[in-house]
């Protein structure tokens, strides 16, 4: 499932995050990431309101910002998105509570998830035991640590 997310649209609806936060869409990019990573899906994300030159639109892991400058709106950016992406929209699911997106998107075949779905799903992924399976995996063992103080030192400067 490849994912199309109105960003502030979805900021409000995840407890700890805020539109009021300068930093809030770098935290929305961050756990969308982390939610596509455990289950294997990629995300377009747009945010409106940017100013000029702002931020890149560059892939985070497997999420793609758009930063849609001042004067023009996500709603439209997304739904030009859909447009351009054809036959292939149907292979998207979007993720807002925009009525105009929505309408929109499924008339191009899309699956619509409202962004109070979506946080939802994404708080109940991150509670999964799978999620807590995959940070145990990341971890390093006790013996891996010691190996690794045995390459590098223990930090300590041995010429001394």
């Amino acid at each position: 499932m490849s994912l199309i997310i109105d960003g502030h649209n979805l900021i409000p609806k995840i407890p700890g995050l805020a539109l009021s936060d300068p930093d809030d869409e770098l935290h929305l990019v961050e756990l969308v990431n982390e939610y596509c990573r455990l289950t294997r899906n990629h995300a377009e994300l747009f945010f409106d309101g940017a100013p000029p030159a702002q931020r890149p639109s560059a892939t985070v892991g497997l999420v793609h910002p758009h930063y849609i400058r001042k004067g023009t709106a996500a709603d439209d950016a997304i739904i030009a998105f859909l447009h351009r992406a054809n036959k292939n929209a149907r292979n998207y699911t979007v993720v807002t509570s925009d009525h105009r997106i929505q309408v929109e998107a499924r008339a191009v075949g899309c699956t619509v998830i409202t962004s109070e779905l979506f946080a939802a799903e994404m708080i109940k992924k991150f509670r999964s035991s799978s999620a807590a399976d995959s940070k145990r995996e990341q971890s390093l063992s006790d013996k891996e640590v010691d190996q690794w103080m045995d390459i590098f030192g223990s930090g300590q400067n041995k010429d001394s």
